[in-house]
């Protein structure tokens, strides 16, 4: 039965063509790419047969309004890049209930979200970078990353969550998340740049949970 829900999805032209089996990578490859040409499929044969041919056989032009779900967004300023990743982390209280979330800049779409859990609003912007990294490095995707927490980019660059939040049975699994992603900088080297989104100029970075 999950074999018949399951998708493919091919990506002609995109950041890197070929045939994906999760809409999230498929995301990845096409969201604030110019022209890119995808589709989804019902089975890994009729994917395969479509990537080896044209995609005028299968799809029209995509219209603008089609390409860009998130067209009644402000547009960003020229000097923002489009094809990047932007996280950013909300907290009910601090602490409090935090979460945190990766949207595509160019498009607006949500990549990966985590949370709700107790914590605080600077570990949630941590763990938001260190999460995205990751995503971007397994992925083998060459976009920069944008945050606009300075104490979670410097936290990121020095390898270290300096939080002062009391390690107790509250906390425990947070810190142990904290744990796995300080692990993971030491242990990754990656090529993705971090940028600080600077909200004073652009506004609210397109990751926000709008909640303020």
């Amino acid at each position: 039965m999950m074999a018949n829900k399951e998708k493919y999805y091919v990506v002609w032209v995109g950041v890197t063509p070929g045939i994906y089996t999760s809409w999230t990578d498929c995301q990845l490859q096409v969201n604030g790419y110019k022209g890119a040409r995808y589709k989804s499929f019902g089975s890994r044969s009729e994917a395969e047969v479509a990537y080896q041919s044209s995609p005028d056989d299968y799809i029209a032009m995509r219209t603008k309004t089609e390409a860009s779900p998130s067209s009644s967004d402000a547009p960003l300023p020229q000097e923002v890049i489009e094809n990047a990743l932007a996280v950013d982390a909300a907290c009910s209280g601090n602490p409090g209930q935090m979460e945190y979330r990766g949207v595509h800049v160019g498009s607006r779409q949500q990549v990966f979200h985590f949370g709700p859990m107790y914590g605080t609003n600077n570990i949630g912007e941590f763990l938001a970078i260190v999460h995205g990294l990751a995503l971007l490095k397994q992925k083998q995707l060459d976009m920069p990353l944008y945050s606009d927490s300075r104490n979670a980019i410097l936290w990121v660059k020095k390898k270290k969550c300096k939080t002062t939040l009391p390690r107790n049975a509250k906390t425990e699994t947070l810190f142990q998340l904290i744990e796995r992603a300080e692990r993971w900088l030491h242990a990754n080297s990656y090529t993705t740049p971090i940028l600080k989104w600077e909200t004073s100029r652009w506004g609210e970075i397109p990751a926000d949970f709008g909640r303020k």
